[in-house]
């Protein structure tokens, strides 16, 4: 079975027909749960997310802030397993027909198999993933696979990167490329600040993939500052927030549900 590649690729260009930029969300699988993981997703994408990444809960998630960790340490105490966040894609995609990524480091896949993860993720109706720590370089079979099973490849580009590293990458990549607006780990900023439009310029000059930017968007002020730039905004930590600070699971549906619409309005300049 193919995973969805071209369905991510369509939603993208939609939302490019529609000048705009695309919503992306990110939320961890098995947080709080599996089941309210789950219908986070849905909520999200009920509010009005175009793409969401379920994140793969790992114990030393090098990217993430403490806001993403403290979720992904009650997932893994809970005992989610990669089965769960293979089912998470599947029900969340089941029920919306939107594409579902799978963000995750990469020792969780090595150790899985492959050609294991990328069979079921595809089987699942995922529609790739993101690894923010597989160099290029080293990443020849899971783009192997990844390029069987209808997979995008989501590499991540930093605003260190120098212009040749760009192209490397870029080249490499499928999908869209993670334009990290900023040095650090994820979580809410201030001000995601010059630094991400320069390297969306940069990034574009190497490739016609979507750049979408993410670090630090989290409310729809910042959310409509970054899509004046880029094709993308995606939107992590905020979500996560919204659903510790809930005070239940369905309070933290909602608030997910409601987050994403205003973040939807901000990214078409309607909020």
């Amino acid at each position: 079975m193919s995973g969805n590649l071209d369905l991510l690729n369509s939603t993208l260009a939609a939302a490019r027909e529609e000048n705009r930029a695309a919503l992306i969300a990110y939320l961890p699988a098995g947080f709080p749960d599996v089941d309210t993981g789950i219908e986070a997703v849905k909520a999200a994408f009920e509010g009005g997310a175009d793409v969401v990444e379920v994140g793969l809960p790992h114990s030393d998630p090098v990217l993430d802030g403490p806001v993403i960790q403290t979720a992904d340490d009650i997932a893994l105490r809970g005992g989610v397993r990669i089965a769960d966040v293979m089912r998470t894609v599947r029900e969340a995609h089941a029920a919306t027909g939107k594409p579902v990524l799978v963000m995750t480091y990469w020792n969780p896949i090595d150790r899985y198999g492959v050609e294991r993860f990328t069979a079921e993720l595809a089987e699942a109706g995922g529609a790739g993933c993101i690894l923010p720590d597989l160099p290029v370089e080293e990443s020849g079979l899971w783009r192997e696979h990844a390029e069987k099973h209808g997979l995008a490849t989501v590499f991540v580009v930093a605003p260190s990167s120098k212009d040749a590293r760009l192209a490397t990458i870029t080249a490499a990549g499928s999908g869209f490329v993670y334009a990290a607006s900023l040095m650090g780990v994820t979580g809410t900023r201030a001000s995601v600040g010059e630094q991400a439009a320069d390297l969306v310029r940069r990034t574009r000059a190497t490739t016609d993939l979507p750049v979408c930017v993410g670090l630090g968007v989290s409310d729809p002020a910042q959310a409509a500052e970054v899509a004046g730039f880029a094709d993308g905004v995606i939107v992590g930590s905020a979500f996560v927030k919204r659903m510790l600070d809930a005070a239940d699971d369905t309070a933290a549906v909602a608030a997910v549900r409601e987050l994403a619409g205003d973040l939807a309005r901000g990214v078409r300049g309607t909020a």
